[in-house]
């Protein structure tokens, strides 16, 4: 039963001519399934809806073929497959009584239109600024285009309403077309759509009453518009272009103008961190406002609506760990919510163009192709035991959701702490949260009498086999490698066990180099910077070498490479790129340019190769070599996963751990079946 104290949170809302049924409102966010994959993308979004969201939105959805994003995908509404594709997703929205809302988007010369091969059309002539960075430029949009955009917003719009959107947004931050109009970094026109602020505001003013009286006797109109973080200083006159046009839609969509913060990792941005600028726009406005913060806590919530900031309470990541956030707050069961832990992998996939994933849900993109609910489960198939091996991410979430599916489980760590690499790496700088990724599975293996918990507890072939488990699952994890193999060096560099080589288990296990210390970064992820960091506040010099032109670089998928790069320089951590490592001979690193191949050597005491891992898979290569005599003794499958299997990033070893215990007594191959969206070629 819900805590009254939360009672706001589910108050229906008025949006213009529609209502939301609640405060819980799932952002227009990427998902890397758009127009590509709407059967996937539709089902993502209708179980939202049946996790209690209220108001559900697409990705960016494009107007027209000049504002195509290839390589990533999106959605859009060019034309009546589009509308056919989309409405997949308004069905599966309004299934559940919540609100469908669309994103129209034209992109400027954020696009390159590597697809369509279009002129995209910008407020100038401007070169394309996006991850690919296509050497074009943007076509200056004259009168008669601007009336040509005109147009095809207002079409698009028509045919939101065909598709059964009950929201349109007016798109005017990140960058994007009307965006550019509103900036005077980009906007250096000479009519009257540049200049002041009130010129400069003028498409935005004109694309919202036009999109108003296209759609506004049947759908809400919503903009999404962005402002400074600090409210005291606003040189692009974003405040005052607000209070020209405050009253004029029925929703507001805010975010603050730096990405960084907006989409900020938990390293570096923390819950509610950009609520100011929030509270400053509501008080400018009498329509409801919107805007997310990462939001976990209902209590935070809650203070949010109590206190005005805003009148919704806006979400993507959140709502990605867990879709039914809504619906377990309403329920009580407060304690049962899958807390994101800002780790933005969601966010790599999608700027990797692929379809999006979640660390803490591992059922995120696989709704549809594998029937995956994130809630449920199916039973055991039959009355037999498991036996998991290992408390890391990969083995907290097996038993877990074995232990759901109704199995007798048992689940040993050798260690006398459970959580694995979780524990270690969650104690480095800016990482606290991700410690969540344990604590919600122990939470729910707490409550779940068919599984035991064995810390402390080293079990080698011999222990395992006298136990008589049917099934065993192996999640013994992986160690860092010392010798440098990586990605540069696929042999061991010279000097390598040297005493002054320290492994990254080393350092993640407590111990502190007592003198300056090199950290070569062939890993490219956060744990270099993150070991850097620490070292460095423990007052130890510290230089970070990579063989990449830019230190953590796989970061910069995370929306993290800045921050990062920021607060290494700001601690005094000295970066050396584009340099290979090839020995360590007493206080001398060698180093080798991995473009001209020139060597050089640099002074320290101490070297934390960061590299590969190896798996820790030693128990199961012994238990394979008994099957026989496992299978005699009533042993049915063993298998290994995560990190054991294949050493990767922690969304890796929970989806992996919970892919065996899900397919455990699945042999019918439409189980198993990944479904993709395909083309289907009418050859009549």
């Amino acid at each position: 039963m819900r805590d009254h104290r939360y009672d706001p949170l589910f108050e229906p809302i008025a949006i213009g001519p529609v209502t939301a049924p609640n405060r819980f409102y799932q952002v227009p966010h990427c998902s890397g399934m758009g127009y590509q994959r709407p059967q996937m993308m539709a089902a993502m979004r209708g179980i939202k809806a049946e996790g209690g969201w209220g108001v559900v939105c697409t990705e960016y959805c494009s107007i027209h073929p000049s504002s195509d994003n290839t390589p990533f995908p999106h959605a859009s509404l060019w034309g009546d497959e589009d509308i056919r594709n989309l409405n997949l997703m308004t069905d599966a929205v309004h299934e559940h009584g919540a609100l469908a809302g669309v994103e129209l988007w034209y992109g400027g010369h954020s696009t390159a239109n590597m697809y369509s091969r279009e002129l995209p059309l910008g407020v100038d002539s401007l070169p394309n600024d996006t991850l690919v960075g296509m050497p074009v430029q943007t076509q200056a949009m004259t009168r008669a285009d601007l009336d040509t955009f005109r147009a095809w917003h207002s079409a698009a719009a028509r045919r939101a309403v065909e598709a059964g959107f009950d929201i349109v947004y007016v798109y005017a931050n990140h960058g994007y077309l009307l965006n550019n109009f509103l900036s005077p970094q980009f906007n250096t026109r000479c009519d009257e759509y540049g200049g002041s602020a009130d010129n400069r505001v003028r498409l935005t003013r004109e694309i919202i009453e036009q999109t108003l009286e296209t759609v506004g006797h049947r759908c809400a109109v919503a903009v999404r518009y962005s402002v400074p973080a600090e409210i005291d200083s606003d040189p692009d006159e974003l405040f005052e272009m607000f209070e020209s046009i405050a009253e004029i839609p029925d929703l507001w969509d805010i975010t603050v103008n730096d990405y960084n913060l907006e989409m900020g990792s938990s390293r570096f941005v923390k819950e509610a961190s950009n609520q100011a600028a929030v509270a400053k726009i509501k008080s400018l406005t009498t329509k409801p406002v919107v805007s997310v913060g990462r939001f976990t806590s209902p209590d935070t919530m809650l203070s949010q609506i109590k206190n005005g900031v805003q009148d919704f309470i806006g979400a993507a990541r959140p709502s990605i760990a867990d879709p039914f956030l809504p619906s377990k707050i309403d329920q009580g069961r407060i304690d049962d919510i899958r807390e994101c832990i800002g780790c933005n992998i969601c966010y790599a996939q999608d700027a990797l163009a692929n379809p999006i994933s979640c660390t803490q849900n591992p059922t995120m993109g696989e709704e549809w192709r594998r029937g995956w609910h994130p809630d449920r489960v199916p039973p055991k198939h039959a009355d037999e035991t498991v036996l998991v091996i290992g408390s890391g991410p990969a083995g907290l979430e097996a038993a877990c959701t074995l232990g759901q599916r109704g199995y007798e489980v048992i689940l040993a760590e050798a260690g006398t702490e459970m959580g694995g690499r979780i524990n270690s790496e969650s104690r480095l700088p800016g990482l606290a949260e991700w410690a969540r990724v344990r604590d919600w599975r122990l939470g729910q293996i707490g409550k779940l009498s068919n599984i035991e918990v064995y810390p402390d507890n080293h079990l080698d072939a011999p222990a395992v086999l006298e136990l008589g488990m049917q099934h065993v699952i192996i999640a013994t994890g992986a160690k860092w490698r010392s010798d440098g193999v990586g990605r540069w060096r696929s042999t061991a560099f010279e000097g390598w066990d040297r005493s002054n080589v320290i492994s990254v288990d080393q350092i993640l296990t407590g111990f502190l180099p007592d003198a300056g210390v090199v950290i070569y970064d062939d890993d490219h992820y956060y744990m270099a910077s993150a070991i850097a960091l620490k070292l460095r506040a423990e007052g130890i010099a510290v230089t970070l070498v990579t063989p990449q032109g830019r230190a953590a670089g796989w970061s910069y998928y995370t929306q993290e490479q800045h921050q990062t790069l920021k607060a290494m320089y700001d601690a005094g951590i000295d970066i050396v790129t584009d340099q290979g490592l090839n020995y360590s001979r007493q206080n001398k690193i060698g180093l080798e340019c991995v473009i001209s191949g020139r060597e050089s050597e640099i002074e320290a005491e101490y070297l934390i190769p960061v590299t590969a891992r190896i798996p820790s898979a030693e128990l199961w290569f012994e238990l394979e070599s008994r099957a026989e005599t496992f299978h005699a003794n009533g042993g049915l499958t063993i298998q290994r996963i995560g990190d054991c299997a294949a050493p990767g990033i922690i969304a890796s070893a929970v989806y992996t751990g919970h892919k065996a215990a899900r397919e455990l007594g699945l042999d019918n191959k439409d189980q198993l079946e990944i479904k993709r969206d395909r083309v289907v070629v009418n050859t009549t």
